[in-house]
Protein backbone atom coordinates (compact mmCIF):
# COMPACT_ATOMS: atom_id res chain seq x y z
CA UNK A 1 0.00 0.00 0.00
CA UNK A 2 1.46 3.45 -0.64
CA UNK A 3 2.91 5.10 2.03
CA UNK A 4 0.58 8.32 2.43
CA UNK A 5 -2.55 6.19 2.51
CA UNK A 6 -1.11 3.64 4.96
CA UNK A 7 -0.74 6.82 7.32
CA UNK A 8 -4.18 8.11 6.22
CA UNK A 9 -5.89 4.38 7.75
CA UNK A 10 -3.26 4.01 10.23
CA UNK A 11 -4.79 7.06 11.85
CA UNK A 12 -7.92 6.92 10.85
CA UNK A 13 -7.89 3.63 13.01
CA UNK A 14 -6.63 5.56 15.58
CA UNK A 15 -9.17 8.37 15.05
CA UNK A 16 -12.14 5.80 15.25
CA UNK A 17 -10.96 3.71 18.73
CA UNK A 18 -9.41 6.07 20.64
CA UNK A 19 -12.22 6.92 22.93
CA UNK A 20 -11.44 9.58 25.97
CA UNK A 21 -9.31 12.37 23.89
CA UNK A 22 -5.70 13.21 22.71
CA UNK A 23 -4.34 11.07 25.62
CA UNK A 24 -6.49 7.82 24.82
CA UNK A 25 -4.34 7.71 21.59
CA UNK A 26 -0.87 6.97 23.55
CA UNK A 27 -1.29 3.00 22.96
CA UNK A 28 -2.60 3.50 19.14
CA UNK A 29 0.73 5.51 18.39
CA UNK A 30 2.67 3.13 20.40
CA UNK A 31 1.52 0.36 18.46
CA UNK A 32 2.59 1.68 15.59
CA UNK A 33 5.69 2.54 16.60
CA UNK A 34 6.22 -0.86 17.21
CA UNK A 35 4.41 -2.05 13.93
CA UNK A 36 6.46 0.24 11.33
CA UNK A 37 9.12 2.34 13.58
CA UNK A 38 8.17 5.28 12.16
CA UNK A 39 9.48 7.12 15.27
CA UNK A 40 10.84 5.63 18.61
CA UNK A 41 8.93 5.32 21.71
CA UNK A 42 11.22 7.93 23.30
CA UNK A 43 10.51 10.47 20.32
CA UNK A 44 6.57 9.93 21.50
CA UNK A 45 7.73 10.64 25.23
CA UNK A 46 8.84 14.08 24.12
CA UNK A 47 6.40 14.69 21.30
CA UNK A 48 3.72 14.52 24.77
CA UNK A 49 5.94 16.58 26.98
CA UNK A 50 5.91 19.09 23.77
CA UNK A 51 1.81 18.68 23.13
CA UNK A 52 0.87 19.34 26.93
CA UNK A 53 2.91 22.40 27.06
CA UNK A 54 1.66 23.80 23.55
CA UNK A 55 -2.19 24.38 22.03
CA UNK A 56 -3.28 21.32 20.40
CA UNK A 57 -4.15 17.55 20.83
CA UNK A 58 -1.83 15.23 21.88
CA UNK A 59 -3.46 12.96 19.16
CA UNK A 60 -3.07 15.70 16.75
CA UNK A 61 0.27 17.01 17.58
CA UNK A 62 1.72 13.26 17.51
CA UNK A 63 -0.03 12.72 14.49
CA UNK A 64 1.33 15.53 12.57
CA UNK A 65 4.90 14.51 14.00
CA UNK A 66 4.62 10.52 12.90
CA UNK A 67 3.37 11.67 9.27
CA UNK A 68 6.06 14.56 8.65
CA UNK A 69 8.45 12.19 9.58
CA UNK A 70 7.71 9.52 7.51
CA UNK A 71 6.58 11.39 4.57
CA UNK A 72 6.94 14.84 4.66
CA UNK A 73 4.73 17.63 5.30
CA UNK A 74 1.85 15.62 3.24
CA UNK A 75 2.26 12.99 5.37
CA UNK A 76 1.95 15.20 8.40
CA UNK A 77 -1.00 16.72 7.04
CA UNK A 78 -2.74 13.20 5.88
CA UNK A 79 -2.25 11.63 9.10
CA UNK A 80 -3.90 14.55 11.27
CA UNK A 81 -6.50 14.23 8.84
CA UNK A 82 -6.79 10.42 9.20
CA UNK A 83 -7.36 11.21 12.82
CA UNK A 84 -10.03 13.63 12.71
CA UNK A 85 -11.67 11.92 9.84
CA UNK A 86 -13.50 9.63 12.25
CA UNK A 87 -14.82 12.02 14.79
CA UNK A 88 -16.37 14.29 12.23
CA UNK A 89 -18.43 11.16 10.81
CA UNK A 90 -19.12 10.56 14.13
CA UNK A 91 -20.11 13.78 15.79
CA UNK A 92 -22.43 14.34 12.12
CA UNK A 93 -23.77 11.17 12.81
CA UNK A 94 -25.01 11.10 16.67
CA UNK A 95 -25.87 14.70 16.16
CA UNK A 96 -28.70 13.87 14.08
CA UNK A 97 -29.85 11.01 15.98
CA UNK A 98 -28.46 11.67 20.17
CA UNK A 99 -31.19 14.50 20.68
CA UNK A 100 -33.60 11.72 19.85
CA UNK A 101 -32.39 8.82 21.99
CA UNK A 102 -30.49 10.98 25.35
CA UNK A 103 -32.95 9.37 27.67
CA UNK A 104 -33.19 5.96 26.05
CA UNK A 105 -31.88 3.53 28.45
CA UNK A 106 -29.60 1.33 26.25
CA UNK A 107 -27.84 4.72 25.23
CA UNK A 108 -27.46 5.47 28.60
CA UNK A 109 -25.54 2.23 29.80
CA UNK A 110 -23.65 2.01 26.64
CA UNK A 111 -21.97 5.68 28.18
CA UNK A 112 -21.78 4.05 31.54
CA UNK A 113 -19.74 1.23 30.22
CA UNK A 114 -17.31 3.44 27.79
CA UNK A 115 -16.74 6.04 30.29
CA UNK A 116 -14.39 3.07 32.52
CA UNK A 117 -12.71 2.08 29.50
CA UNK A 118 -11.62 5.62 28.25
CA UNK A 119 -10.33 5.83 32.02
CA UNK A 120 -8.03 2.97 32.10
CA UNK A 121 -6.85 3.09 28.16
CA UNK A 122 -5.52 6.81 29.49
CA UNK A 123 -4.11 5.25 33.17
CA UNK A 124 -2.71 2.40 30.63
CA UNK A 125 -1.08 5.08 28.37
CA UNK A 126 0.07 7.05 31.72
CA UNK A 127 1.69 3.81 33.23
CA UNK A 128 3.82 3.42 29.88
CA UNK A 129 4.39 6.97 29.61
CA UNK A 130 6.29 7.01 33.32
CA UNK A 131 7.92 3.73 32.89
CA UNK A 132 10.07 5.48 30.13
CA UNK A 133 10.32 9.00 31.87
CA UNK A 134 11.45 7.51 34.98
CA UNK A 135 13.92 4.94 33.34
CA UNK A 136 12.07 2.21 34.78
CA UNK A 137 11.87 0.96 30.61
CA UNK A 138 15.11 -1.52 31.62
CA UNK A 139 14.79 -1.96 35.51
CA UNK A 140 11.44 -4.21 34.09
CA UNK A 141 13.78 -6.26 31.38
CA UNK A 142 16.25 -7.08 34.29
CA UNK A 143 18.33 -4.64 32.40
CA UNK A 144 18.77 -1.45 34.01
CA UNK A 145 19.67 1.62 31.79
CA UNK A 146 20.84 3.88 34.96
CA UNK A 147 22.04 3.63 38.30
CA UNK A 148 18.85 3.22 40.63
CA UNK A 149 19.97 6.65 42.65
CA UNK A 150 18.56 8.45 39.36
CA UNK A 151 15.33 6.13 39.03
CA UNK A 152 14.62 6.87 42.60
CA UNK A 153 15.43 10.72 42.41
CA UNK A 154 13.19 10.96 39.10
CA UNK A 155 10.19 8.91 41.19
CA UNK A 156 10.11 10.98 43.93
CA UNK A 157 10.55 13.96 41.80
CA UNK A 158 7.23 12.58 39.94
CA UNK A 159 5.37 12.27 43.36
CA UNK A 160 6.65 15.68 44.56
CA UNK A 161 4.97 17.55 41.53
CA UNK A 162 2.03 15.77 41.90
CA UNK A 163 2.06 16.58 44.86
CA UNK A 164 2.85 20.21 44.23
CA UNK A 165 -0.34 20.22 41.30
CA UNK A 166 -2.78 18.35 43.39
CA UNK A 167 -2.30 21.10 46.43
CA UNK A 168 -1.82 24.82 44.47
CA UNK A 169 -3.45 23.74 41.15
CA UNK A 170 -1.29 26.06 39.27
CA UNK A 171 -1.24 25.94 35.30
CA UNK A 172 0.09 23.52 33.54
CA UNK A 173 2.93 25.36 32.23
CA UNK A 174 4.09 26.26 35.93
CA UNK A 175 5.01 22.74 36.21
CA UNK A 176 6.52 21.84 33.02
CA UNK A 177 9.22 25.14 33.31
CA UNK A 178 9.72 24.11 37.21
CA UNK A 179 10.73 20.43 36.01
CA UNK A 180 12.85 21.59 32.76
CA UNK A 181 14.88 24.14 35.08
CA UNK A 182 15.23 20.44 37.80
CA UNK A 183 16.23 18.62 34.77
CA UNK A 184 18.99 21.36 33.74
CA UNK A 185 20.27 22.03 37.16
CA UNK A 186 19.78 19.02 38.84
CA UNK A 187 19.59 16.11 37.02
Amino acid sequence: MNLILLLYFEFFKIGAFAVGGGLATIPFLEELIDKYHWITHEDLINIIAIAESTPGAVGVNAATFMGYQTAGIFGGILAVLGLITPSIIIIVIVAQIFHKFKTNAYVQAAFYGIRPVAAGIIGAAGISVAIIAFGLKGVFLGNPIEPIYATLFKVLLGVVFFYLIEKFKKHAVVYIILGALVGIFIL
